[in-house]
């Protein structure tokens, strides 16, 4: 094992506040707040998120409804947000292939990736995208595939998708992404700019069913790459 595995094998083990009691303490607060998939719960204790943001930010990693900053102007979206989202999308059932719009770090597409067989994942901004790759390259993530691409516009060789989460808010659903959902599939994404709701998006043999479940606060999807 080399000086740079050896590194962040210890980052994963974690101690301290990054420790698997700690994050089984995290898992019993959102048990607590409502999220009652044990697949997704086990998924949550599972996964080291300290792992994806900075050394000065592990201690505050598995703080419930704290989105933390990664760079670049992005936050790595709170464990309870993370968590009901993750809840939505497998509420249908368990997705074979899941389509996620900004990777950002990488810990939403990590808990995707335990849950789905094969994860498809677009995000616009390149370093970002990057260092999520090498991240879940460490930690032993096989069944991902990134794209640098704008997210409005989904990643359409990959569809159709069984589930389709966007870690981002757009303005407006946008179609590319409605098209690419499968029948029987479920899509959940933020929407709006001052006031956001979550909504959720169902595709059914006759058309979509949305509902609204959560007011929400996000970063904006943004146009273009970087």
């Amino acid at each position: 094992m080399n000086s740079t595995t050896e590194k962040f094998a210890t980052k994963f083990q974690g101690s301290g506040m990054t420790s698997d009691r700690t994050r089984a303490r995290m898992v019993d607060a959102l048990r607590a707040k409502g999220v009652k998939d044990e697949r997704v719960l086990k998924v949550m204790s599972d996964v080291p998120r300290h792992a994806f943001v900075e050394g000065a930010l592990e201690a505050r990693a598995y703080e419930l409804d704290k989105a933390l900053p990664i760079g670049l102007g992005q936050t790595i979206s709170t464990p309870e947000i993370v968590a009901i989202m993750t809840q939505l999308i497998c509420e249908p059932g368990l997705p074979n292939k899941a389509l996620e719009i900004g990777t950002g770090c990488g810990y939403q597409t990590a808990i995707l990736a335990k849950l789905a067989k094969q994860v498809y994942t677009v995000e616009r901004i390149a370093p970002l995208m990057d260092k999520a790759r090498r991240t879940l390259r460490d930690l032993r993530y096989f069944n991902i595939i990134f794209k640098h691409a704008d997210g409005h516009f989904g990643y359409a060789e990959g569809g159709p998708y069984d589930a389709i989460l966007m870690t981002a808010a757009a303005t407006h659903v946008p179609p590319e992404l409605k098209q690419q959902l499968a029948v029987g599939g479920r899509m959940v994404l933020p929407v709006g700019i001052e006031s956001q709701k979550l909504y959720v998006i169902d595709r059914t043999e006759d058309g979509y069913v949305e509902k609204i479940v959560h007011d929400v606060r996000f970063v904006p999807l943004v146009s273009g790459t970087v």
